[in-house]
């Protein structure tokens, strides 16, 4: 049995693999530094006084919200709501008033 994720604590295998897949995701935006602002909302957050782990959740929240978009409105990736999302941490996109 895989060693479940330390971030990620989903009630279904296939949310699990989900969030891993999001968190991967975000490890791999941090280490190409693309985009540079996933490295400036971590380093925010933390300097807020989140822990790593906390962080990285947030930014999940802002990531995920894409694969939602795309799906229903058979779009491509928006980088700049991604972005908008990011920047508006640690308020989540579902807490944001206007769609972006």
């Amino acid at each position: 049995m895989k060693k479940r994720h330390p971030i990620v604590s989903a009630a279904t295998a296939k949310g699990q693999r989900a969030g891993e897949a999001i968190v991967e995701i975000i490890e791999n935006q941090l280490r190409d530094n693309t985009p540079p602002e996933v490295r400036q909302i971590l380093d925010r957050l933390m300097g807020m006084g989140e822990t790593r782990e906390n962080a990285i959740r947030y930014i999940a929240c802002a990531l995920s919200t894409e694969p939602f978009h795309i799906f229903k409105n058979n779009a491509e990736f928006n980088e700049s709501r991604y972005k908008a999302n990011l920047n508006a941490l640690p308020k989540l996109p579902d807490e944001q008033k206007s769609e972006i």
